[in-house]
């Protein structure tokens, strides 16, 4: 729910300037990170979690026209530098599959990027509660961090202005606010837009974005929630080098090396 599913031609050009500019920044400052720390070795692991981001945006939850991100999982396997790396990767194969602007491709990876490294430093700090359960520590993160990417693409919505547009809601009414048959008609009908009679086109509401958007939101950062809890927990149990970082496996080993002389 935090990618912007907005086509081009719609945000004025000064937003979309300033989603390349920053995506350009992130991206410079990424890659020299990656340099200086060494993380070159992780770099086929861009490509691995790049293609589950991609699967898991291409599949929507038809009820709640939601698709799961699997973002904050990515980015607690690949950490900060990576991650910001991996946005942009991602978001440009979604826009030339129609998900998405081309010209928004700044801005989405922006938005992406923030999930990610949110949802990576939220991990590392509720891991210290959550002790030796990581797959709550990575379920807590995902929640937080889509609530708080969610409110950025909200913020993002609202500075670019109502624009000619509209946006699948799924089951939910965006008029009424409730839930019903989106095949009643035959077709997806429910939309948030703003009907007015004046223009030949609807124009996008903010406010019923907004609704819309935390609503049917809230619902689906649960679902995800509960998924890359999951995920990570696997992978914690079978590769715990890759949830705790290459520190909590080099002390795995030393105590090993120890318990070995001690013998």
């Amino acid at each position: 729910m935090s990618h912007i599913h907005i086509p081009d031609g719609v945000l004025p050009w000064w937003l979309i300037a300033l989603g390349w500019l920053l995506t350009a920044a992130g991206v410079a400052l990424a890659t020299s990170q990656v340099r200086r720390r060494q993380l070159q070795r992780r770099v086929p692991l861009v490509g691995a979690a790049s293609a589950l981001m991609l699967v898991a945006m291409s599949s929507e939850i038809v009820p709640i026209a939601y698709h799961v991100n699997l973002t904050v999982v990515a980015g607690i396997l690949l950490g900060p530098w990576l991650s910001i790396v991996t946005a942009l990767v991602v978001n440009t194969f979604l826009a030339f599959v129609g998900h998405g602007g081309v010209t928004v491709i700044g801005l989405n990876t922006v938005v992406i990027a923030v999930e990610m490294v949110l949802g990576w430093l939220l991990f590392g700090l509720l891991r210290r509660l959550f002790g030796r359960r990581p797959s709550w520590a990575a379920g807590v993160a995902t929640l937080l961090s889509l609530a708080l990417s969610t409110t950025l693409l909200v913020g993002i919505v609202a500075i670019g202005g109502p624009a000619t547009a509209s946006r699948e809601s799924g089951a939910l009414d965006p008029e009424a606010l409730r839930f019903e048959n989106p095949f009643s008609r035959g077709v997806v009908t429910n939309v948030i837009v703003a009907p007015e009679k004046e223009q030949a086109l609807p124009r996008l509401s903010v406010a019923r974005f907004a609704a819309i958007v935390y609503l049917l939101g809230s619902i689906g950062w649960i679902i995800e929630a509960l998924v890359s809890g999951a995920i990570i927990g696997f992978v914690a149990r079978v590769r715990p080098s890759l949830v705790f970082g290459d520190g909590a496996l080099a002390d795995s080993l030393a105590r090993a090396a120890n318990a070995g002389h001690h013998h």
